[in-house]
């Protein structure tokens, strides 16, 4: 039987850095035999993060979030996955508000308060963490080093691939102010040299949590 991968684009720009890695991740786990399940959280219904309901502190809703709305298909589909890839752009230091309401109400609905048991998730699942950023690589591994312990603690064992320094337009001319802060020529002859690679290995991480 195929396994079934779930991938999350927590991004807003389609055929970008975040979007293309995800794609490639994707298309990974599916070179191993997996199915795979997109969803794109800036195209879903409206939704918001954890409302602090307790609703899932309730012994019949026990590892399910109860608050209904647009992250509810996506909640439901990790839960019966083999496998997560997700993706977000760093805006400002921290991974996308979208991100983050799906993190909120996917950890929080296994958060227990039980010292012996701290997760109710009988279902663990391995998990591809991937962000990008137009700042260095190295520049958020406290932050990354975070979600992957929470990520792994109440969700399953995950990896994380980050894409920095990356291109964010295709001609900085064309702004109304200018972007002195980059290097535009440097931006671009990186996306040309390293971004295909980091495709191949996003690529190759996807097969893997797939197998």
């Amino acid at each position: 039987m195929s396994k079934k991968i779930i991938a999350v684009n927590a991004g807003p720009r389609t055929g970008w850095n975040t979007d293309t890695l995800i794609t490639e991740a994707a298309k990974g786990a599916e070179s191993a035999g997996a199915i795979v399940e997109r969803f794109d959280l800036f195209k879903l219904e409206r939704y918001t993060g954890c409302i602090s309901c307790f609703g899932c502190k309730k012994e019949k809703f026990k590892g399910h979030c109860i608050c209904r709305d647009g992250l509810t298909p996506v909640l439901d589909a990790i839960r019966e996955s083999d496998g997560l890839i997700i993706g977000s752009p760093n805006y400002l230091g921290e991974l996308t508000a979208s991100f983050r309401a799906l993190y909120e109400r996917l950890i929080f609905q296994y958060l227990t308060y039980d010292l012996k048991t701290p997760s109710c998730n009988d279902r663990r699942v391995p998990v591809l963490l991937v962000m990008t950023s137009n700042a260095p690589e190295g520049s958020y591994n406290g932050l990354l080093s975070n979600y992957k312990q929470v990520l792994s603690s109440f969700v399953g064992p995950t990896e994380v691939f980050v894409s920095g320094d990356t291109l964010q337009l295709k001609d900085y001319s064309k702004t109304d102010w200018p972007w002195t802060m980059f290097d535009p020529k440097a931006k671009q002859a990186r996306h040309e040299a390293v971004f295909p690679e980091e495709c191949r290995k996003a690529f190759e991480m996807g097969k893997q949590l797939a197998e």
